[in-house]
């Protein structure tokens, strides 16, 4: 069971800084709650959101972005595969 807490939100922005992405917080009319820049690896999440919400947009992320778990540390990429089965679960 995956916890929606602050720690947890913080696994998922190194996953996607190891991963070579920038993550932004901001202001926008997002449909999804997030804007993909695929040409600048730049991933902006509503800043209105709260904590669950965050986390949420994140892991949908995960999924739609191509993450090579190669470049990823191990322990990083431990949590990274906790996360993509409790993806799978849901």
């Amino acid at each position: 069971m995956l916890k929606y807490t602050k720690h947890t939100l913080q696994k998922i922005e190194h996953i996607f800084k190891e991963a070579g992405y920038q993550l932004r917080y901001g202001k926008g009319n997002f449909t999804a709650g997030y804007c993909l820049l695929n040409e600048q690896n730049i991933i902006v999440v509503n800043k209105f959101y709260d904590t669950e919400a965050r986390i949420s947009c994140l892991l949908e992320l995960l999924v739609n972005t191509n993450i090579d778990e190669e470049q990823l540390e191990q322990k990083t990429r431990k949590h990274f595969n906790e996360f993509l089965k409790h993806i799978e679960q849901v």
